[in-house]
């Protein structure tokens, strides 16, 4: 599963539901898609989630990387994960707009 989180003040951003949804819940709000977020939410929604995922540093799992270079997979931390909602988020703010999330549906 896709979401989109879409504002009229920023380009929409798709992510993989599970790492949408996480963050989602670190902003504060239900798992609830499709949702939104009015405005005057977005303040302590970029709060909670700036403090939840500065937790998160970058991690890279170079053990792995040793022993199997083919199957190496870089682990990205949530945090960095999160810019682009960050961003989405203070764009959003910034213009006075709300926040929609949605199920992508498009098939490619």
């Amino acid at each position: 599963m896709l979401i989109t989180f879409k504002t009229r003040a920023y380009a929409d951003i798709t992510m993989f539901g599970d790492v949408a949804l996480q963050l989602i819940k670190l902003m504060g709000r239900r798992d609830t898609v499709p949702s939104a977020m009015e405005p005057e939410d977005i303040p302590q929604a970029l709060d909670n989630l700036r403090a939840g995922t500065a937790a998160h540093t970058d991690t890279h799992n170079v053990e792995e990387a040793h022993e199997d270079a083919e199957s190496f997979k870089e682990n990205v931390s949530l945090h960095k994960r999160a810019v682009p909602l960050i961003e989405l988020l203070e764009a959003a703010q910034k213009k006075n707009v709300p926040v929609m999330w949605e199920q992508e549906t498009k098939h490619f």
